[in-house]
């Protein structure tokens, strides 16, 4: 499946209180029904989906990099919590009323977490990252993933220190390749998503990987907020070809027990890289979702 990637139509920061900038790219028209992004781990703003799906249903693609990643300044000590409130912030600065959300790979407790708060009408996850830490998964993961997920329990900031050694854009490049299956190899290699993608790599260690352990000691750690206690509608999205070993070991069944609003999707013929092969189904069943909500 040939994958197009459009760069942004608009860029732009937005200054929070307090003076941070929070750095966003938008697709879509300036009227349309705004969907707040949450990329993946280790990318970028720049990174989008679904030109013509996004064009066909008349969305604004807002896609905002996280403190300390691409154009977004620094907020050392973040949570999940105060990502939530970056969002409400945007969205007031940025007209975008309450936005539904997606959250894809490594942005999906950001997403849930702006669920969690009621900052977004709704969301859905795409080959999200599951609550890894939570003690029902403790014998699913695989020793690597477990290791890092004891290492962020017994001593976080060390285990931030050490996201940061070995974080930079090549690094990540190899495990997102060596890590996928074939089904999603063949949309990776595709010669104008690896640049699209390697570019999104690049921008967002533009300031160093600080952003990006910062993240993952996030996004591998308890979270602050109750999955039950989400209000909203949460779409699950998941490919039964994703190999990806942080993501979720059951393609999000258990989580999708813990959210009273969830609605789980298993397409067979995709991976991890669903976002972007399937993306007018995403985006149409969180627009259905999220109506008048």
């Amino acid at each position: 499946m040939n994958v197009v990637i459009e760069e942004p139509e608009r860029l732009g920061q937005t200054e929070l209180p307090g003076g941070r900038l929070l750095g966003w790219a938008e697709w879509g028209p300036q009227d349309g029904a705004p969907v707040l992004l949450c990329p993946g781990a280790a990318t970028s703003r720049w990174l989008g989906f679904g030109a013509e799906a996004i064009s066909d249903l008349g969305v604004r693609l807002v896609s905002v990099d996280r403190p300390g990643l691409g154009a977004s300044d620094p907020m050392p000590g973040r949570t999940l919590d105060d990502w939530a409130d970056d969002v409400r912030h945007l969205a007031e600065a940025r007209g975008l009323g309450r936005p539904a959300a997606i959250g894809y790979s490594q942005g999906a407790p950001f997403a849930l977490a702006c669920a969690a708060a009621g900052v977004v009408a709704g969301a859905a996850i795409v080959s999200g990252t599951d609550e890894l830490a939570a003690p029902g998964f403790a014998d699913a993961l695989i020793p690597q993933v477990r290791g890092m997920v004891e290492a962020v329990a017994d001593d976080p900031a060390a285990a931030e220190a050490s996201f940061a050694g070995f974080g930079d854009p090549e690094t990540m490049w190899e495990i997102a390749i060596t890590g996928s299956s074939d089904v999603d190899r063949k949309v990776y290699l595709q010669p104008s998503f690896e640049r699209a993608y390697r570019r999104a790599m690049a921008e967002a260690f533009a300031q160093g990987p600080a952003g990006y352990a910062r993240d993952t000691v996030l996004a591998t750690g308890r979270w602050p907020f109750d999955p039950a206690r989400i209000t909203v509608p949460v779409d699950l999205w998941y490919g039964s070809h994703d190999t990806s070993p942080v993501h979720s070991p059951d393609l999000g069944a258990a989580l999708a027990g813990r959210i009273p609003t969830a609605h789980r999707h298993v397409v067979a013929e995709a991976g991890a890289s669903l976002l972007w092969t399937h993306s007018e189904p995403v985006l149409r069943s969180l627009l259905r979702r999220t109506a008048g909500v």
